[in-house]
């Protein structure tokens, strides 16, 4: 069998403290020193295994302050290194969440959670809890996906995760537009109403009145 290569092998590792969130995003991560030492490797090794993990996006380095964590994979990886506007990632959001939406409303089972995320991000909000709103929010928009019954939208959403939720940061305001409040109970209400075509047109909806919010 062929020998994986060294640097191969010690960008995985890194890759799995990337994933695992044992090197979480926006940290900097050790020195090439000290990774070296760690792994018993030479420091040419390390250089070229962050170098690699560099060019997906995962990891960036910062002339004089060291190496810091991008993404936790390479398609969020790609869109924070290309930066794209908030406009493009709410665009974005706006088609994969009226799709399962869509689905979502043809399903049996999943409004529970929505119900509860729902709870959650009032509770939030009437705390003047953003950290706690956002997080909710962001429960539920993954829970109208994750209730489509289609795992290949949901791993979609996930890889997007960081910079799906980076959006919900940028949009999150307390207090929220009474707009944008009622077009998350209005989406609920029609995937629990088992109306394919009204939860697909008030999941559009609901991310217009984001960003018309966003102004």
């Amino acid at each position: 069998m062929r020998q994986v290569p060294l640097v191969l092998q010690v960008s995985e590792q890194f890759r799995g403290l990337i994933e695992s969130g044992t090197w979480p995003v926006g940290s900097r991560i050790p020195g090439e020193n000290q990774l070296a030492g760690d792994l018993g490797v030479s420091r040419g090794t390390v250089r070229e295994a962050l170098r690699s993990l560099s060019l997906t996006g995962l990891l960036e380095p910062r002339v004089g302050d060291g190496t810091y964590v991008r993404a936790t994979n390479e398609i969020s990886g790609v869109l924070v290194r290309d930066e794209a506007s908030l406009t493009h990632v709410l665009d974005a959001r706006a088609g994969i969440e009226a799709a399962a939406a869509r689905l979502a409303a043809q399903q049996s089972d999943g409004v529970d959670g929505l119900d509860a995320a729902l709870e959650a991000r009032s509770g939030a909000h009437e705390a003047g809890d953003l950290a706690g709103y956002v997080a909710a929010d962001a429960s539920f928009h993954r829970g109208v996906v994750e209730a489509s019954g289609n795992p290949l939208l949901l791993r979609l959403y996930d890889a997007l995760a960081e910079v799906l939720t980076d959006s919900i940061h940028q949009t999150a305001t307390i207090p929220e537009n009474t707009k944008v409040r009622d077009a998350h109970y209005s989406l609920l209400a029609a995937i629990r109403d088992g109306d394919p075509e009204a939860a697909a047109k008030t999941s559009y909806a609901l991310i217009e009145s984001v960003k018309q919010s966003a102004g």
